[in-house]
Order: structure tokens, then C-alpha cells, then sequence
């Protein structure tokens, strides 16, 4: 399968722990680097979008490709996974727009599970957990799709349609990565500091081994379920 990535500081994380220790294959497509975007997804078993700084509205070269590479793998039911970024980019393919959030969210936040069949499916009886967060901008819901998970801040944190499951909130976090983007992120998070949904270092890191790990919890039933559906391939 493959990984794509938008930014060196936004790799595969925990995503790509998961994978290794179910013997899953994978290779980083680094966009960020110049690689090309491929033109046919069933060259691999499924796709997955990180997370990055930019918005998929930029006019940026490998946007247009990319979401017709996301288009081509839901046509041919190939599982197309994504992560913030990487949600908003499933979205907008599927016929969904993105905008301006009317909150910035950075750091830990409650989300909860809808109530609906596709969410039961996804993630069992869980109703809550508490997600990270970092993101100025939202998706809408596209159509034939089914939101998953929502909170006070941001109405459409996932949604699934079929095979293919897009979010806007991280559930591939490590305690290295968000101190990283903490103290590589410390201008973005002080501008946005009137936010209710931003919180400070302190609060952050507060239990911050205890909160990864049943973040973990959480991304392995996304992780799982949608590793069922990988083709046959790389």
C-alpha cells in the first residue's frame, strides 16, 4: 500500500507501527520531496493521506493529480484512507468542500461517536474518546457519505463511505511527534491562543503517555477495519 506524505513533519507515525507489526507492506510516496503523484491506484493494495499545512485549495502541483488518484481508487473500490489533510482531500474528491473552521483546534479534544449504523460498524459501542487535534480548516460531509464522529468545535471530525475513511482529527499521534509540533508550532499556537479548542504546552503533555495510548486504542479499530479491505498487491 501506499503512504503519501505532504511534509516531512507529518509522516506515517503510529500508522506506520500498526502496519509493520501486522507484516502489512508499505512505501512513502514523500509529495513534499517531489515525488510524482501515480496516475493508477490499482498498482497498490490502498491509499493513505497524512496530514500537512497547506490547504487542498492551494494551487500546489500535486493537488489536482492527487485527487484524481483518490477519485480513480474509489471508482475501482480501491480503500483510500486519510488523516486531516488527508481527509479534507478524500472529501473534496468525493464532491465535498472545505473551508475555514469557525474554530482553530490544536491539542486534545473530546469527540464523539454519531449515532448511526456506518459509526457501530466502524468503531463498536465506543460513544466518546479524546482526540489531537490541529487544524484551522474543515470538511463538509460528501455526498452518499456518512459522518462518523463530531464534537462541539467542528461538526464533521470523520465520516465513511464504504471502504474508505477520511478524518479531520489525528489519530496517528506519538508523544515525540506532538511534542515536535508543539515546539515547532509555538508562533501558530500563540496567535490562536482566544481559541476555546487550543491548549497550551502544559495542558497538552498533562498524562501525555496515558492519552497516547488509548489514542492507540482507538486508532487500531479505524486501523483494523479498514486493513480488512486492502487489496491483494504492495
Amino acid at each position: 500500500m501506499a503512504i503519501f506524505r505532504t511534509a516531512r513533519s507529518e509522516g506515517p507515525a503510529y500508522f506506520a507501527s500498526y502496519l509493520e507489526r501486522r507484516s502489512i507492506a508499505w512505501q512513502l510516496i514523500a509529495l513534499d520531496e517531489g515525488a510524482p503523484v501515480p496516475g493508477d491506484p490499482r498498482i497498490f493494495s490502498g491509499l493513505a493521506f497524512m496530514g500537512g499545512a497547506m490547504s487542498v485549495n492551494d494551487d500546489l502541483p500535486w493537488i489536482a493529480p492527487a485527487l484524481a488518484l483518490v477519485r480513480e481508487a474509489v471508482r475501482t473500490d480501491l480503500p483510500v484512507l486519510g488523516h486531516c489533510l488527508g481527509g479534507q482531500l478524500l472529501s473534496k474528491a468525493l464532491g465535498g468542500s472545505v473551508r475555514a473552521n469557525p474554530y482553530k483546534e490544536i491539542g486534545w479534544g473530546e469527540v464523539r461517536t454519531s449515532d448511526n449504523g456506518v459509526a457501530r460498524a466502524w468503531l463498536g459501542e465506543l460513544q466518546a474518546f479524546e482526540a489531537f487535534q490541529w487544524h484551522g480548516e474543515t470538511f463538509s460531509i460528501p455526498p452518499g457519505a456518512t459522518r462518523v464522529l463530531e464534537n462541539a468545535h467542528c461538526a464533521n471530525q470523520a465520516f465513511a463511505i464504504g471502504r474508505h475513511f477520511g478524518m479531520q482529527c489525528h489519530v496517528e499521534m506519538t508523544e515525540e511527534l506532538i511534542r515536535a509540533w508543539y515546539r515547532d508550532g509555538a508562533r501558530e499556537i500563540a496567535d490562536a491562543a482566544s481559541s476555546p479548542a487550543v491548549q497550551t504546552p502544559q495542558e497538552v503533555e498533562r498524562d501525555l503517555e496515558t492519552r497516547v495510548q488509548r489514542l492507540h486504542a482507538v486508532a487500531d479499530r479505524i486501523y483494523e477495519r479498514w486493513t480488512e479491505n486492502l487489496s491483494r498487491g504492495s
